[in-house]
């Protein structure tokens, strides 16, 4: 009884490296678990993400949405995390440049199912984004032309601001 004890140890251990302490809850007594002995339950990275509305937060969506896809929707291909990926970068940036002010925040809110992504991005301008006309000679302004090429997208309202939501299916 012991050995299986400290094996159990062993166990909780390494979950617990790998896991938050957050994710574990002490067990109820179950068939081959030690009771009190926490259980970790992964649960992944959370939906909503806060922001600064600054440049830097536009790798930091990326690499929260690539974390997000992975988990959640394990079974989309490279070419869809990719999909997503660019819609995340280009609403993230369209509202760190026309939707936040200096020392605004901003949220990005995450939805997985089968089949698609749903991408928010919440800012505090109520002005709604608009196409610009495509010009050659403009290094920007291409931005909403991508996320209509790979997603289904929208606007919605919001107190104090908007929301410029995108799905992304496959």
């Amino acid at each position: 009884m012991a050995n299986s004890a400290a094996s159990d140890r062993a166990i909780h251990d390494t979950l617990n490296s790998e896991f938050t302490g957050s994710n574990c809850q002490a067990a109820p007594a179950l068939p081959a678990h030690t009771p009190g002995m926490p259980v970790c339950r992964p649960t992944g990275p959370p939906p909503q993400l806060v922001l600064a509305g600054t440049p830097e937060s536009v790798p930091a969506a990326r690499a929260h949405a690539r974390e997000f896809v992975g988990f959640h929707v394990p079974e989309a291909g490279r070419e869809h995390l990719d999909d997503v990926l660019l819609v995340v970068s280009e609403l993230v940036t369209n509202a760190v440049r026309y939707g936040t002010e200096p020392g605004d925040s901003l949220l990005v809110v995450l939805d997985a199912g089968p089949g698609r992504v749903r991408i928010e991005v919440h800012d505090t301008r109520r002005r709604k984004p608009r196409r610009r006309p495509e010009s050659a000679a403009r290094q920007r302004g291409h931005g909403l032309f991508i996320v209509d090429a790979l997603a289904e997208w929208g606007v919605g309202e919001r107190p104090m601001g908007k929301i410029v939501w995108a799905v992304v299916r496959w």
